[in-house]
């Protein structure tokens, strides 16, 4: 059993965090129906920012998870990183060995596009490391749990689902689940050239790892044009806790480990997620032959 700040059972948290995401739920789930029957869908949003638009829902989700995460745990020395919050003060204790991880809405496209792939994803983070970790994908009923040794996934009612990773390690008979929102040519280019044997498309990197934890999926790459924007500590931190407790692994393409807490938060560069530890190296490999050979990327 993992070893929690003085005075935190791990049980309880797990029980708070089921809690809280579950009210999170009610909140996303209200605005996404709200949405969804509104040709006004600029009322429901802070900022006119298309790259990275901000909804009223990922406000109100971020300020609920904060103040549930502080009202229970008033004297225990840990920080909170949230998106939302990181974007207006650009500040927060990166020294902390115990850092929660947030963002309340990732898939934020997919959410004003009423396509149920979004997420909201909370991680603690022990010395940059993602242990314990939330996926919520409420539009699915999916509440994906680890608590730093096991993964299961829960319903609203209680029922436990259980994930369903697949064998497959064949790059060509793996099925890439990848980003429905991001145009990037260069990403297109490489799942070409590798002819995958499905393609998946659909937004936020919490559903897309579910996608493989149910089976449905295989691997999902993450590949940021150089100067152009790139995935944050909080796109990776629950999604990575998740899919490790499962079996599955997320590095870098040359098989480091993820760094967080970079002053900048960034995950730049090519990032694999992929249904096995074993076979995991392999396929880092294999890829960067491929994109050495075709020129797709800078490695």
């Amino acid at each position: 059993m993992i070893k929690l700040p003085s005075g935190i059972d791990v049980d309880n948290l797990v029980d708070n965090l089921k809690n809280f995401s579950w009210e999170a739920a009610d909140i996303l789930l209200s605005y996404s129906d709200d949405i969804k029957k509104s040709k006004q869908k600029i009322n429901f949003l802070e900022n006119k920012n298309n790259n990275d638009p901000v909804t009223l829902a990922d406000l109100e989700v971020n300020e609920l998870i904060i103040k549930r995460i502080n009202e229970n745990y008033q004297n225990i020395n840990w920080e909170i990183l949230s998106e939302e919050n990181f974007k207006k003060t650009n500040n927060y204790n990166k020294s902390a060995d115990w850092i929660w991880v947030l963002d309340p809405l990732d898939g934020t496209k997919d959410f004003i596009q009423g396509t149920g792939n979004y997420a909201m994803h909370l991680a603690l983070n022990f010395k940059k490391e993602p242990i314990i970790g939330v996926v919520l994908i409420p539009e699915k009923n999916e509440l994906w749990i680890t608590n730093g040794e096991e993964l299961w996934c829960e319903r609203r009612n209680g029922n436990i689902l259980k994930q369903n990773l697949s064998k497959k390690n064949i790059l060509q008979e793996m099925t890439i689940v990848t980003s429905k929102n991001h145009n990037n040519e260069k990403l297109k280019n490489l799942i070409e050239r590798v002819s995958f044997k499905e393609i998946i498309v659909m937004g936020s990197i919490g559903c897309k790892i579910a996608s493989i934890l149910r089976g449905e999926s295989d691997i999902y790459i993450s590949l940021s044009l150089p100067g152009k924007s790139s995935p944050k500590d909080w796109d990776f931190a629950a999604p990575e806790a998740i899919l490790k407790a499962a079996g599955g692994s997320i590095t870098n393409i040359d098989n480091s480990s993820l760094v967080y807490g970079r002053n900048d938060l960034q995950h730049s560069g090519i990032i694999i997620a992929s249904n096995g530890k074993q076979n995991h190296k392999k396929i880092c490999s294999q890829l960067r032959e491929i994109i050495e050979k075709y020129g797709i990327y800078p490695l």
